[in-house]
């Protein structure tokens, strides 16, 4: 027998057998991690959405410079038809355009989560021992920050032109809170469509088709008052409507408790019907 044989066949015989025992409490011996609840893992993919805006920093780009272009364009150039100068019409459609360009970013919660089922992130998430709804409630918390960042800056370039609240900082900071919320509850059908349909463009091209009627066909640029009978039937009953006048309305000073009753009722329509409906594509994506 050679030198090699007779070693590998000594450290064999050194080795003792392991009993199944001995391995299943190696395995189990230690104190396992407590299983995190359901508000852990929301912040954490929030956050997971917040860092992808920190790698990315051009996904601001619609929440900086869109927001300021429709703010300069539409008072400039509507404001001395509409109310005999910028600086009077500003004070009407600054409230508005806050919330169309809110309102319009919130396709993006949709676009991001087909985007990630195209990449095959969403198989890992779904494989992990966590809440269920947790992934797609981290995109919406990570958005409701673009929200903000967004209400901020078309605030600061208002109040540069020259937009003033009778409400004080009181009044603005209830009227940006009631739009984060109502948008929060309406990026819902978003990711609903997210999941549902197959590819990036079809999202945008859908958001685009419903957000469109929904923001222009509203109050947001002038009253309903001046419009014909039969779009005032639309506009006054059009969600986005309750909601810039709800906006408007605490920012001027006043408590319009029909709009922000309103506002709140269609936003939790919003996450009562939609809610279901996206959880369940998402368990069968």
């Amino acid at each position: 027998m050679s030198t090699a044989t007779r070693s590998t066949t000594a450290e064999t015989a050194d080795l003792a057998p392991v009993s199944t025992t001995d391995l299943a409490a190696l395995l189990v011996g230690g104190k396992r991690p407590p299983r995190p609840n359901a508000l852990q893992t929301s912040l954490t993919f929030g956050w997971r959405a917040m860092l992808k805006i920190k790698h990315v920093p051009e996904q601001l780009f619609d929440v900086t410079a869109f927001p300021i272009m429709l703010v300069l364009m539409y008072t400039y150039l509507f404001g001395g038809a509409l109310a005999g100068s910028p600086r009077e019409y500003i004070q009407y459609l600054l409230p508005g355009i806050l919330v169309m360009s809110v309102v319009m970013i919130t396709m993006y919660t949709g676009l991001a989560v087909n985007i990630d089922i195209e990449k095959g992130v969403f198989d890992r998430f779904r494989s992990l021992p966590i809440w269920r709804p947790s992934t797609l409630v981290g995109y919406l918390l990570g958005d409701a920050l673009r929200y903000t960042i967004a209400s901020a800056v078309m605030l600061t370039v208002g109040l540069i032109m020259g937009f003033r609240p009778d409400g004080g900082v009181r009044g603005v900071l209830a009227g940006v809170l009631l739009l984060i919320v109502f948008s929060f509850a309406f990026s819902w059908v978003w990711t609903m469509f997210g999941l549902l349909l197959r590819t990036e463009k079809s999202v945008m091209g859908v958001s685009m088709m419903i957000l469109f009627p929904l923001t222009f066909l509203s109050d947001i640029f002038v009253r309903p008052e001046t419009m014909p009978g039969w779009l005032q039937a639309f506009v006054n009953n059009n969600p986005v409507t309750h909601l810039s006048s709800a906006v408007r309305g605490l920012m001027d000073g006043s408590w319009p408790s029909a709009e922000i009753a309103w506002t709140l009722g269609w936003a939790g329509v919003l996450v009562a019907v939609f809610g279901p409906v996206t959880m369940r594509l998402y368990n069968r994506k």
